[in-house]
Parts: C-alpha cells; sequence; structure tokens
C-alpha cells in the first residue's frame, strides 16, 4: 500500500505542476496580449480591449512553428526546383494565361512587368489561386509573434499590419486563412506588402487578393515595380566557370554586388548580350551533377524582394520562361 500511496503522489504533484506551469503561460500570454493591445491603442487608436478580445480567441499552433524551422528554401536547388518548374503547373500558367490575357497585357503595359513573370510568382506562390492557405491569419501570425523569438518582433510588425489591414478592409481578423508565415491570398502578401503595394487593379473601389484575380494580378506587378524592376532587361543566365579566380567573389548574398566585366575578368563566361557595365551578381547553386554557375542581373535581386532567396527567384524565372516557351510554341 505504501508503494502504491507514493505513487499516487508523485502522479498528483506531477499533475499539478503542469496544471500551474499551463496555467503560468496562459497568464504570460495573457499580459502580453494585453501589452500588444495598449501599443495598438497607443499608436492607432484601435479598441485595446477588442484586440486582447482577438489575440485571446487566436490559438498557438506548433505545426507553424515547425514549418516555419524548416522551410523549402533549406533544400538544395535540385531539389527544390522539382517542387515548382512541373509540367502541372506550366500547364496550370498557360491556361492561366489564356484566361486573363488582356488583364496581364494591361498590367504589363503599366508596370512593365512580363506577364509570364506575374504568371509564375501566382504558380510558385498558390498554384494560380488554387491553394491560398489552411491556416488562420491570426493564429498564424500570434504564434510567430509571440512563440517564435529567432523572429518574433518581425511578426509582431506583420500582427500589427494585420490588424490594421483588416479594420480598413472591413474584415474580422478571425475568419481569413493564408499560409503557416501569415501570408494572404492568392499571390501570399504579407500584410504590411499588402498595405503597401496591393492595388485595385479593376476599379471596382476594393482591394481584395483573395477573390480579385485582377487585383493579384495588378498587386504583383506593381509590387515589382515598386521594388525596381527593369522592363526589357534579362533576370539571370548560366554561367560557365574556368580557373579559380571566381572564388573572389561574394555569393552569399543576394543584391548585386560585381559587374559583367568583372565577371568576365575572372574567367566566367557569361552571355555575350549581358553588357560589361551591368550590375551582377555570381550565384553558385547544388545541381544534381554539381555546382551551377548563375550570373544574376538587377531584376533577379527584385524577384528576391517577394521571397529573401535564390532559389525561390530562379524558380520563379524558370517556370516563366517554360511558360512563355510554351505559349510561343502553340
Amino acid at each position: 500500500m505504501t508503494l502504491i500511496r507514493s505513487l499516487i503522489v508523485t502522479v498528483g504533484l506531477a499533475l499539478i505542476a503542469t496544471l500551474s506551469g499551463s496555467a503560468l503561460a496562459a497568464d504570460d500570454a495573457a499580459t502580453e496580449f494585453r501589452e500588444f493591445a495598449e501599443r495598438m491603442g497607443q499608436r492607432h487608436g484601435m479598441d485595446r480591449d477588442q484586440v486582447a478580445s482577438w489575440l485571446s480567441a487566436s490559438e498557438r499552433q506548433q505545426s507553424i512553428i515547425d514549418a516555419i524551422s524548416s522551410p523549402a528554401e533549406g533544400l538544395p536547388w535540385h531539389r527544390y526546383r522539382k517542387i515548382f518548374v512541373t509540367s502541372s503547373r506550366i500547364n496550370g500558367g498557360m491556361q492561366f494565361w489564356r484566361r486573363h490575357e488582356a488583364l496581364l497585357e494591361r498590367a504589363e503595359a503599366r508596370y512593365g512587368v512580363p506577364p509570364a513573370v506575374i504568371v509564375a510568382i501566382l504558380g510558385v506562390e498558390t498554384r494560380y489561386g488554387q491553394h491560398t492557405g489552411s491556416h488562420r491569419v491570426i493564429d498564424a501570425l500570434r504564434t510567430l509573434a509571440f512563440d517564435y523569438p529567432p523572429r518574433a518582433d518581425f511578426f509582431r510588425s506583420e500582427l500589427e499590419a494585420y490588424l490594421l489591414l483588416t479594420s480598413e478592409q472591413g474584415i474580422d481578423p478571425l475568419t481569413p486563412k493564408g499560409s503557416y508565415a501569415g501570408a494572404l491570398g492568392l499571390p501570399q502578401f504579407i500584410p504590411s506588402s499588402y498595405r503597401a503595394y496591393a492595388v485595385d487593379f479593376n476599379d471596382n473601389g476594393r482591394t481584395d487578393l483573395w477573390g480579385e484575380t485582377a487585383d493579384a494580378v495588378g498587386s504583383v506587378a506593381n509590387y515589382l515595380a515598386e521594388h525596381g524592376w527593369r522592363s526589357e532587361e534579362p533576370v539571370v543566365a548560366r554561367a560557365e566557370v574556368s580557373g579559380e579566380d571566381w572564388r573572389a567573389f561574394d555569393t552569399s548574398g543576394l543584391k548585386p554586388n560585381t559587374t559583367i566585366a568583372e565577371l568576365r575578368a575572372a574567367g566566367i563566361d557569361v552571355p555575350s548580350d549581358y553588357p560589361d557595365d551591368s550590375e551582377a551578381r555570381l550565384f553558385v547553386l547544388a545541381g544534381e551533377d554539381g555546382n551551377q554557375y548563375w550570373a544574376a542581373r538587377r531584376n533577379f535581386y527584385v524577384i528576391t524582394r517577394y521571397n529573401h532567396s535564390a532559389l525561390y527567384a530562379l524558380a520563379v524565372h524558370q517556370l516563366a520562361e517554360s511558360i512563355r516557351q510554351r505559349r510561343e510554341a502553340r
């Protein structure tokens, strides 16, 4: 009996400790929510109790933390490419372009961004609107803002932008769904980008990236234009290296850090129609048969403003080129 009684006491104490820890965690969350609500009230005049109520109604999702801790951008290039440059996405892009040809041409005329690039971004992001996300945005942003220390400051600012956005749009913030990182609609804009770059491209008095294809197309084009897209300039090309001088270039960043002339002087073979004075950056990516070398121009960097990854930009470029070539071969 003594052993049984001892086990009961031990289990009971463990249960009490667990419940106490949960209560403490809940109290801590409530305090953080209230502090966040106070800031929203002070900065933007939002109802503090309402903000706190929305946060209290949100849920921490471990799956969101798991997803952001192992993004696809951590894969080698040859595996990443197979996710996005596929026959189904190319065919889907052809169909999307055919359905919305006039809209895409109007976007190119206004913003200077080719239809193929706009289509490819929508293809990579959501398969042309088929998969816009299954997580409640409030849950994603709450989880990452308060339970993911590596990027808590960033996601608190996005949570702030999201609550402002839903207020401006007249949307219940507990309703919209998006990605595990809180990205929204067909083009998967984060809330701050939605507020800064989304456009009412069909002039119906609202900017809706969930239900209005026109707004999604125009907003992608506007985003790239605002980040410096250069009409008629190429994006990136395969390069060949000889010798070891190429190793002097920093290949770890994204922004252009050299010129085509300097690449050529280091024994790097790039397309002959790339002017010597063009801004450039050398990238080294892992192909199935060894390293691949890429000479990226300014527009490549612009695509990385959408997603800060060379893998992403190259996937968008290659999908765009595949769709464009397939269309021209019709």
